[in-house]
């Protein structure tokens, strides 16, 4: 489901140490306990009886059989009951059409509307801090619709607002107590089948993790088992350029002052714009270390979430839905080292963004 401005607002960059706070987590009522589906058998239910002694019958031995079969088949439906819960629940996402996000991210909002709040309690009690997040493309028609690949974000903060906006009412007309949320973006997903809409007013989807290892290997594979032509020559290649590409991210470039890298550039015109001091360094800490070369998704991703940072800095053009929807590592790239290069030209004013 959608939220409009008014229902959620940014606040600055500020992170806490508080981890997945709520009111309920100071009571015993406020987390749901862990449940057992064999709880009802004991030990000795699980394993075969005892010998019989020379006076048992064999109506007894048949009975003891029949008995002994019907508790393995309700073990094994139980069991298969409980595997198949747990793969619905690790495939299954609640979705927030918010922000497009990358890996890496966090993005820090303030929550009043009662929808969404009952969401972030409820996954939280569950549990299972995750959620779905995706954004919005600008069609060509000038249309927003939403992205079917977002990413996975944990909720590591939530605790009450200390300084929601004034006049903030509830649908029942009282006072609605804003909470502050710190959403941690991680794996990729691409929504994989219908959205449906739950009792309680939020929307699901089933899903499908990416994993960039396995979809660069999935991308050379496909092209050697491809026709013996100059175009599939082409394919097989692609990861490989891109991996090529991926070295002028952190090489040095006798274009840029002192023979810097490009993102080393960037990060030194970033600190110059600035919208508070030290901005840039926590989103380097945020972001970690960049990574290899030989992972060039990962390497383009890190770069999309550098230069459209959260809070948006207004130095770059937004690629972040541009990487989202490649389909292969070399566009990644590209995509990524225009949006770079072009945000060094409009900051260093040699050419600047329209």
């Amino acid at each position: 489901f959608c939220f409009s401005n008014a229902q959620i607002t940014a606040r600055p960059t500020r992170f806490s140490s508080t981890f997945l706070f709520s009111e309920s987590s100071s009571n015993s009522g406020g987390y749901v306990e862990e449940y057992d589906d064999f709880a009802n058998f004991s030990s000795t239910q699980l394993t075969s009886s005892s010998p019989t002694t020379s006076s048992s019958t064999d109506t007894a031995d048949a009975t003891s059989t029949v008995n002994n079969e019907q508790q393995e088949d309700t073990f094994l439906s139980s069991l298969q009951s409980r595997l198949q819960q747990v793969e619905d629940n690790s495939t299954r996402l609640p979705l927030m059409i918010l922000d497009t996000m990358l890996p890496r991210q966090i993005l820090q909002i303030q929550i009043q509307h009662p929808t969404l709040k009952a969401l972030m309690k409820h996954r939280v009690n569950e549990e299972t801090p995750t959620l779905g997040m995706l954004g919005m493309a600008r069609l060509s028609t000038g249309q927003t619709v939403p992205l079917k690949t977002g990413v996975e974000v944990e909720i590591i903060q939530m605790e009450k607002a200390t300084d929601s906006p004034p006049d903030t009412t509830s649908s029942s007309g009282g006072e609605e107590e804003g909470w502050d949320i710190s959403l941690r973006a991680g794996r990729r997903f691409l929504i994989d089948g219908e959205v449906d809409k739950t009792e309680d007013g939020w929307t699901e989807a089933r899903v499908k993790f990416l994993d960039s290892s396995e979809e660069e290997e999935t991308e050379i594979s496909s092209a050697m088992k491809g026709p013996s032509s100059t175009e599939s020559i082409g394919d097989r290649l692609s990861v490989a350029r891109a991996i090529q590409k991926c070295k002028e991210f952190t090489a040095p470039n006798m274009n840029m002052n002192g023979s810097l890298s490009l993102v080393d550039r960037w990060i030194e015109l970033a600190k110059e714009n600035e919208r508070h001091p030290g901005q840039i360094d926590v989103l380097l800490k945020q972001l970690g270390e960049i990574p290899p070369e030989h992972e060039p998704t990962e390497r383009a991703l890190w770069v999309g979430a550098l230069i459209n940072p959260l809070p948006s800095m207004g130095v770059a053009t937004e690629i972040r839905p541009a990487l989202l929807v490649s389909k292969k590592a070399e566009e990644r790239v590209q995509v990524a080292l225009e949006g770079l290069l072009k945000s060094i030209r409009h900051m260093d004013g040699s050419q600047r963004l329209n």
